[in-house]
């Protein structure tokens, strides 16, 4: 059964993460992705943390090797003439060629649309500049960490009282960024299915982030409400938190802390909540909603006595047989070992990788009936396919290849 994207050629040139995961997708869902990295310029993802235990280098971060799955990795010196001559080899065999690199390196490089259309008038150009190719921010750099705070996710994040703390991840490295690209490649592929002609993409990653906050851009221009930092509270619902419960213990010693979020968006959820817990929560002035909101922080208070001695589990349980939306704020290592949704569903995927050893990597995001993503190998080592793209992609023989490793231009 082949995969739906096999076939697809594509020149992963990004680094970190929103280029990468985008890749990374392709590759899932059976792209052969060739990943160009450098030694002299190790992509820096490489370098963070988590690492397998005991292990250093390059080749031992799980946050690299989450999101390079599935592809070939070649080291490439882009600044030297005969590197730049393998780079177009590279895209003259590619359907897709992705770079989120600066785009004042990617005009250094000679890898804008003008001249790599000319190698190749087919190619599908997805360009993913933090802040677009023109406007005063075009050379400003960034990633995900300063994406949040400009575009208003910080502002709108955390609580009141605090300082902003943003979304405490790269998100819109993770899902919106690589996302938007995603389709914006497969559209461009339908169009070149119909006509035979490629184009350039421009996925900025500021707009990309700045799209999902729509809601509270229309607050503002519909309202007048500038929303603000509300910490775990909604304006729709009462309760909306995260509630403390007993420790989880091996042995008598506590190990993880519990807790439990319960949510109530109409009356129905709130008079089971009700039910179960009683007095204090029976008073009249938590009936409504807008007397919920009013005495907010009195009512977090006694459901987190309620909730204080009990098993988070159990409280999740009790309260989803009611009907009320509730469930268990789960560690990643509960995720991963204990939760038997995502284990009946196979969601996460081991691999064998040569030094991190056997592995959890995430799984397809998607499942498909006829055409089904999977995770065909490891992530490269640095460097790791070098001669097999030289040979087997590129069709350079091994004089060929030897005067290139001599020139510098492979690693």
């Amino acid at each position: 059964m082949k995969a739906a994207l096999d076939g697809l050629k594509v020149a992963d040139f990004s680094w970190y993460g929103a280029g990468p995961i985008c890749a990374n997708h392709m590759a899932t869902y059976g792209a052969t992705v060739v990943r160009v990295e450098s030694e002299t310029h190790i992509d820096a993802l490489r370098t963070v943390a988590p690492f397998a235990k005991d292990k250093t280098g390059y080749n031992v971060s799980g946050y690299f090797n989450n999101f390079n799955a599935g592809k070939l990795g070649i080291t490439l010196n882009l600044n030297a003439p005969e590197g730049l001559g393998v780079a177009r080899k590279l895209v003259e065999w590619a359907d897709v060629f992705l770079t989120n690199i600066t785009p004042r390196v990617i005009e250094r490089w000679g890898l804008t649309y003008e001249t790599i259309s000319e190698w190749n008038p087919k190619i599908i150009a997805a360009y993913q500049p933090m802040q677009g190719y023109d406007g005063p921010h075009k050379d400003f750099l960034g990633f995900g960490a300063v994406l949040t705070p400009i575009t208003g996710y910080s502002h709108i994040s955390g609580f009141p009282e605090r300082q902003p703390i943003g979304l405490g991840t790269n998100y819109p490295d993770y899902v919106i960024n690589p996302g938007h690209t995603l389709v914006a490649i497969m559209a461009a592929l339908h169009y070149r299915h119909r006509t035979g002609k490629g184009q350039r993409i421009e996925c900025a990653q500021l707009e990309s982030s700045v799209c999902p906050l729509a809601p509270a851009i229309f607050d503002y221009t519909a309202n007048g409400v500038e929303q603000n930092r509300i910490g775990n509270h909604l304006p729709i619902a009462s309760p909306h938190n995260a509630y403390k419960c007993a420790p989880l213990t091996n042995g008598g010693r506590p190990m993880d802390e519990r807790w439990v979020a319960i949510a109530c968006f109409d009356d129905d959820e709130w008079n089971a909540l009700a039910a179960v817990i009683g007095d204090p929560v029976g008073d009249e002035k938590f009936a409504t909603l807008e007397g919920r909101k009013e005495n907010e922080d009195e009512l977090d208070a006694a459901i987190n006595a309620w909730t204080a001695d009990k098993d988070a589990f159990a409280v999740m349980e009790d309260l989803q047989s009611r009907g009320v939306p509730a469930h268990v704020v789960q560690s990643a290592r509960e995720m991963l070992d204990f939760d038997e949704h995502l284990k009946a569903r196979g969601y996460y995927v081991y691999l064998d990788h040569p030094e991190t050893g056997r592995s959890a990597y995430d799984g397809p995001p998607a499942k498909f009936s006829k055409t089904p993503g999977e995770l065909r190998s490891p992530a490269p080592l640095l460097g790791q396919h070098t001669e097999q793209v030289c040979k087997e992609i590129l069709g350079l023989g091994d004089d060929e290849i030897a005067d290139l490793m001599v020139a510098g231009a492979l690693q």
